[in-house]
C-alpha cells in the first residue's frame, strides 16, 4: 500500500516513500541500458582485463549512487507558511531556499511514466525576480524551484495558488474535511452570538 500524504500550513512535510523507490529504478535502468551497450559487446568480444575495468567504472558509480538515495531522499524537506514556501535539500552541501508567494509566476505538475505508475509527481515552481539557489539565473530574473515526491500535485497547487491569488486554504489530506467543518461550526458560533446581541438590543 502507498503511503499518504498530508500537507498542513506552518508544518514541515517530506516527499512520499514512492520518490526513493523512482530514483532506485531509474538507476536500475541506466544499469540495464549501459550493460546492454558497453558490458555485453565487451564480455562477448573483448579480453578479460578490458572486461574487469569497464565493470569497475560503471559498477563503483553506481554503488555511490545506491548509498546515496536514500540519504538524499531523507534530506529533502519542505514547509508552506501564509506568506511563502521553504525548501531544504542535500547530502554534504546543504542547500535552502525561501519562496515568498507574490514572486511566483507559475506552477506545472510534472510526471512522466514511472512516476503516474507510483502515484508520484512533481511541482515545478517558476518565480520572478527571486536570486534562489536552485535553477535559473544566479542574478535574479527567472528561476525555477522544483518540489518532489508529491501525491497529490493538484491539490497542492491549487493551496498554492489560493496564497498567490491571496485566499488562505486550510490543509490538503485527508484532515482537510475535518478542518472545514470545524470553521464552519466556529462561524455559526459568531452568528448566533451576534444574532443575541442584535435580539438584546431590539428588547431595550
Amino acid at each position: 500500500m502507498q503511503a499518504s500524504q498530508t500537507i498542513r500550513i506552518g508544518e514541515f512535510f517530506t516527499p512520499v516513500p514512492q520518490l526513493r523507490t523512482l530514483y532506485f529504478a531509474y538507476l536500475l535502468l541506466f544499469l540495464v541500458l549501459v550493460t546492454a551497450v558497453f558490458i555485453t559487446p565487451v564480455a562477448l568480444f573483448g579480453n578479460i582485463l578490458a572486461f574487469a575495468v569497464l565493470d569497475l567504472a560503471i559498477l563503483l558509480p553506481a554503488a555511490f549512487v545506491a548509498w546515496w538515495i536514500p540519504r538524499y531522499y531523507r534530506s529533502m524537506i519542505y514547509r508552506l507558511t501564509d506568506t511563502e514556501m521553504t525548501w531544504r535539500r542535500g547530502v554534504w552541501f546543504r542547500r535552502t531556499g525561501i519562496v515568498p508567494y507574490n514572486r511566483i509566476t507559475n506552477l506545472d505538475i510534472v510526471q512522466g511514466p514511472l512516476m503516474r505508475m507510483l502515484s508520484v509527481s512533481t511541482l515545478r515552481i517558476q518565480t520572478a525576480g527571486y536570486s534562489g539557489q536552485q535553477a535559473g539565473s544566479p542574478f535574479g530574473g527567472l528561476a525555477e524551484i522544483t518540489i518532489q515526491g508529491i501525491q497529490d500535485a493538484e491539490e497542492l497547487r491549487e493551496m498554492i495558488l489560493g496564497f498567490v491569488h491571496g485566499t488562505r486554504p486550510v490543509a490538503t489530506g485527508s484532515d482537510a474535511g475535518i478542518q472545514a467543518g470545524g470553521a464552519a461550526t466556529a462561524l455559526l458560533s459568531e452568528v448566533k452570538a451576534i444574532r443575541g446581541i442584535l435580539e438584546t438590543l431590539a428588547r431595550k
